[in-house]
C-alpha cells in the first residue's frame, strides 16, 4: 500500500479524469447505474482505469461516486452497498497495480440533511460508514470525498471516515462564483476558508476542491492555501459545460485544457485531476506538460 501523504510531499500527483463519460463511450445508458458496472462488466471499467495509468496518471479515483445506500436506493440496490465498492476498489487496484495510488471515491449522497431533509446526521454518518468500510476492504489506499456542496455533510462523511479507517482523507468541495462574479461559494453557501478551517478540525490531511472551471478553482486553491497549510488538490471541469443537442458538453479539447490548469500548477496544488468532461486524452497531454511518462 502507498503512502499517499508522502507520496504528495514528494511531488504533485496527476490524477485521472472523468468515468461517467468514459463508460457512456463504452455503452453505459443514460440512466443506468454506473457502480454496477464494477460487477457486471468489470473489464470495461478496468480498462478506463488502465487507460488513465497509461496516459500518465499517478493515482485513480474508484467507480463509487454514487454508491452510497441513499444514491443505490433509486436503483433497488441499497443492499448491494458492500459488494459494489469493494469491487470498485478492487477493479481500480488492478488497474492501478502497486506502484500507483487508489483513491476511494465518494460523493454527495443527493439528500438534504435534517430539518431540510428526512434524515439526520447519523443516517448519514451510518451510510457513508458502509461504503467507505468496504472501499478500504478493497484495498485503497485513501478516501476522497468529493463534489459536496453542504459543510454538514462534510463532517457526516469525515466523521464516517474515521470511524472505520485511519487511512488519509482528502475532501472537496464545489465553489462556483457568486452573481458578484468574484465572490465563491458553494450551492448551499460554504465559503472557502470556512470549509477549509472546519475540515481541519475534524481531521482531514488534504484539501481542495473540484467540478468548476481552471479558473475559479485557481481562486478556490489560492484561497486553501492563505488559509492552511496541508496539501491543497483541484480536480476542474474541461471548461464551462454547454447544452448542445441536447447533451452537456465540456469543450475544452486536451492542450486547451493543460493550458487552462497551469495557473494551478504555478499556484503549488500537490494534487492535480481532471473532473467533467476529462479523458485519458486530456491527462496524456497534461502529463507530457508536465514532462512525465506513464
Amino acid at each position: 500500500m502507498t503512502d499517499l501523504l508522502a507520496a504528495l510531499r514528494g511531488r504533485m500527483l496527476l490524477g485521472d479524469g472523468a468515468m461517467g463519460t468514459e463508460l457512456q463511450a463504452r455503452g453505459l445508458e443514460v440512466g443506468e447505474c454506473l457502480e454496477l458496472w464494477n460487477v457486471e462488466h468489470a473489464d470495461v471499467v478496468e480498462s478506463i482505469h488502465r487507460d488513465y495509468v497509461e496516459a500518465g496518471a499517478d493515482l485513480v479515483l474508484t467507480n463509487s461516486f454514487g454508491a452510497t445506500s441513499f444514491k443505490l436506493s433509486k436503483f433497488g440496490f441499497e443492499g448491494r452497498v458492500g459488494e459494489l465498492n469493494e469491487a470498485a476498489a478492487r477493479v481500480a487496484r488492478a488497474a492501478a497495480g502497486a506502484e500507483r495510488i487508489v483513491l476511494g471515491d465518494v460523493g454527495p449522497t443527493g439528500e438534504l440533511m435534517a430539518p431540510l431533509g428526512l434524515h439526520d446526521a447519523d443516517a448519514f454518518e451510518a451510510a457513508f460508514a458502509e461504503q467507505i468500510e468496504a472501499l478500504v476492504r478493497g484495498g485503497v489506499d485513501g478516501i476522497i470525498l468529493e463534489t459536496m456542496t453542504a459543510i454538514e455533510e462534510v463532517e457526516a462523511a469525515v466523521k464516517a471516515a474515521r470511524s472505520v479507517t485511519d487511512m488519509p482523507v482528502l475532501t472537496s468541495m464545489q465553489f462556483k462564483r457568486d452573481a458578484d462574479g468574484v465572490s465563491l461559494h458553494t450551492m448551499m453557501g460554504v465559503d472557502v476558508p470556512s470549509y477549509a478551517k472546519r475540515a481541519l478540525e475534524w481531521g482531514v490531511e488534504v484539501v481542495g476542491g473540484n467540478c468548476s472551471t481552471p479558473e475559479e478553482l485557481l481562486d478556490v486553491v489560492r484561497l486553501l492555501k492563505e488559509t492552511v497549510e496541508v496539501p491543497v488538490f483541484a480536480e476542474p471541469n474541461a471548461g464551462v459545460p454547454e447544452l448542445i443537442g441536447g447533451k452537456t458538453v465540456f469543450k475544452l479539447g486536451p492542450v486547451e485544457y493543460a493550458d487552462a490548469v497551469a495557473g494551478l500548477v504555478e499556484a503549488g496544488v500537490s494534487l492535480l485531476g481532471g473532473c467533467c468532461g476529462t479523458t485519458p486524452e486530456h491527462i496524456r497531454v497534461l502529463a507530457e506538460r508536465l514532462g512525465r511518462e506513464a
